[in-house]
């Protein structure tokens, strides 16, 4: 299971480097390279959404399965092994969220990166005709 969230987390840091590279001023030169680049990849990445809802359904049902660990009912080593897990629990919702959050950025700055070139054109037009 472990490599399912390796591949998240790449995903999440590729959309978290894709976005500081849209919205970083001074890179006009690569701006229209990286805006092809990162339309491309916008409907492979939207697999990460089916791919988020599966994680997050193991990480209820591991909750839902996991033995209980109330009170003076287990040895110290099953309670830390009992809060290890929950802690891996948080972590992996953690990274699910940021994933999704990183994918929703990167569709709406691509999509304001594209309005803002479409409309520089269009006033470059509006320029030469006059």
């Amino acid at each position: 299971m472990a490599l399912e969230w390796v591949v998240l987390g790449y995903a999440a840091a590729a959309e978290a480097i894709m976005v500081i590279l849209l919205t970083m001023p001074g890179l006009d030169a690569l701006r229209k390279g990286l805006i092809a680049v990162t339309r491309n990849l916008l409907k492979p990445f939207l697999s990460i959404i089916p791919f988020c809802l599966f994680l997050l359904m193991d990480i209820y049902w591991k909750y839902e399965t996991r033995p209980s660990c109330d009170g003076d009912s287990c040895t110290p080593s099953e309670h830390l092994r009992h809060q290890k897990s929950i802690m891996k629990s948080q972590r992996n919702a953690l990274l699910i969220a940021a994933a999704l959050v990183f994918y929703w950025i990167l569709y709406s700055v691509t999509n304001l990166v594209v309005r803002i070139e479409m409309l520089n054109q269009r006033v470059e037009r509006l320029r030469k005709r006059e």
